[in-house]
């Protein structure tokens, strides 16, 4: 995130957009009503009516997969009326005439056929965004989980940009995390292509600090993204996988291809529970949960934060694990406590290069960047101008899902997370008063659609895809469009049978978890 959550509360105007905000991150939902309670407006563009489309100013039911149609046809009202930030574009940006010349084909009425909503709305949106002193965005996976996720996240940008609301209070593009310590797991390297600190493996001069430092012969070479390693399993150029803290024979798309990936492998799964990736595997390394270890967090505003030990592991420290795994594979290393690899991480991360475990305590968090001792942190990013020099505009075309044109599967399905179930239930499905709340999948469709079907409220139906099929109980509500369905992904013959793993985002090669081509059968 660009600004602290609760910088929301700053905010004149808050846009938020594939975020079930209330359910999926409640605390900062909360925020969002404080802020509207005082006087910030709201826009709010889903295409499930989720909660805090009742309090917004502005509600937008897109289409699944339209978001960046939207934001170019917002961005053709702001350039058409004059609405931009002249002299922060003129200062602090690249590319705005390219920009400017793609969207002026987003008129509102071609935007409005595309994303399923009226004209005048995304005007209004456009308008509402524009005029304020300080607007900010949030945003969470119907975003970034689409074959074009990245150039989703392009369209954000480019309205945050085009208007100046970077780097100031009440302002920024933020993206909420889907688990605890996204964030700070990204800063220390677990991606397939960056050292700590998104330090570049295809650096020479990221790639010898690394060497110096731990006397060792690294790669130059970035690895693979599950999303690739998974498959190349199959194709046998992938021999073992080592899975920890993950769940992803439930959570992967087309969770029952990833299953046979797991069952070809050698596969190592490092876990507190016996997960169903776990039931798979070869080895399982039984580890200790966050209330038996010491270390820190990294949250979604870029706050590092300690957490303690409350009670004495039953198993062994994540890091225990990886530092006897390291000796036995040949590389010596010794640390005494979580601290010294915090120390060392940091000497070799400018981003973290001010933190230590007594300046955590002493100002109760700090957000990186924090470049030396004595820095204060940086709650929010781009004050004053971007930190790379120049916000680049990124003029990208809108193109439609192969999963929205599927002959024979003519419903947009879109997953969902819900309040009472946390990503694959390892932990809230073995807690009885959680399960008997909640106790299984089901299919939200519109009553419209149900009446067609011949399918009445509570019924068991059947959802099948390219992928598969699963049988849930049938929801009738018009909280989404005739077309269009939802199903929660929690459990493990649920939404991610249905989801396509082949197509991904070109640049993030993430899988378009938020949409597939569905069709509903009455049983």
């Amino acid at each position: 995130m660009t600004n602290p959550a609760a910088d929301v509360k700053n905010a004149d105007v808050v846009f938020i957009t594939g975020s079930n905000t209330t359910e999926a991150h409640p605390v900062i939902g909360a925020y969002v009503k404080q802020a509207v309670n005082r006087g910030t407006k709201l826009i709010v563009a889903d295409p499930i009516r989720i909660p805090l489309a009742e309090i917004a100013d502005v509600y937008l039911q897109i289409k699944p997969g339209t978001s960046l149609a939207l934001s170019n046809g917002m961005l053709n009202v702001i350039f058409a009326e004059g609405l931009e930030d002249k002299e922060y574009i003129g200062k602090n940006t690249a590319g705005a005439e390219a920009l400017r010349e793609l969207v002026a084909e987003y008129t509102p009425e071609r935007t409005a056929e595309i994303c399923g909503v009226k004209a005048d709305d995304i005007a209004r949106a456009a308008r509402m965004y524009a005029s304020a002193g300080a607007a900010s965005i949030l945003y969470c996976m119907g975003i970034t989980q689409h074959v074009n996720g990245v150039n989703n996240v392009y369209g954000l940008s480019n309205l945050a940009l085009s208007t100046g609301n970077l780097g100031k209070p009440g302002s920024g593009v933020n993206p909420l995390r889907g688990q605890n310590n996204v964030q700070g797991a990204c800063d220390m390297g677990a991606l397939p292509d960056v050292y700590t600190g998104y330090q570049q493996v295809g650096s020479p001069d990221a790639q010898k600090k690394f060497e110096d430092a731990w006397g060792a012969k690294l790669s130059g070479e970035k690895g693979m993204p599950s999303t690739v390693a998974l498959p190349a399993v199959l194709e046998d150029k992938v021999k073992m996988l080592y899975v920890v803290g993950e769940n992803p024979a439930v959570s992967d798309a087309d969770n029952q291809h990833a299953i046979k990936a797991f069952k070809k492998a050698f596969l190592v799964v490092q876990d507190i529970f016996l997960t169903e990736t776990a039931e798979l595997a070869d080895v399982v390394l039984p580890a200790a949960c966050f209330a038996e270890k010491d270390g820190t967090f990294t949250n979604s505003e870029r706050c590092v934060q300690r957490v303690r030990k409350a009670v004495p592991p039953k198993g062994m420290a994540d890091w225990e694990i990886f530092v006897k795994l390291m000796n036995l594979m040949g590389f010596r290393c010794h640390y005494d406590e979580p601290e010294d690899i915090f120390n060392e991480m940091a000497a070799l991360t400018p981003s973290y290069a001010g933190i230590t475990y007594s300046r955590i305590e002493e100002n109760n968090g700090l957000n990186w960047p924090c470049p030396a001792n004595g820095h204060p942190g940086t709650p929010i990013l781009h004050v004053g101008a971007p930190i790379k020099g120049k916000g680049e505009f990124k003029a990208v075309e809108w193109v439609p899902s192969q999963e929205a044109q599927m002959e024979g599967f003519p419903v947009l399905l879109t997953t969902s997370r819900l309040q009472h179930q946390y990503h694959t239930r390892t932990m809230t499905g073995k807690t009885r008063a959680i399960e008997e709340h909640c106790p299984g999948s089901f299919v939200q469709i519109n009553p419209k659609d149900a009446e067609s079907w011949s399918i009445e409220d509570g019924e068991t139906v059947r959802v099948s895809s390219p992928r598969g099929s699963v049988e849930a109980r049938a929801i009738v509500t018009d909280g989404l469009k005739e077309g269009t369905a939802s199903m929660p992904f929690h459990w493990a013959d649920s939404a991610n049978v249905l989801t396509n793993a082949e197509d991904l985002d070109p640049v993030s090669k993430i899988p378009g978890l938020k949409l597939a081509g569905v069709k509903i059968e009455k049983l």
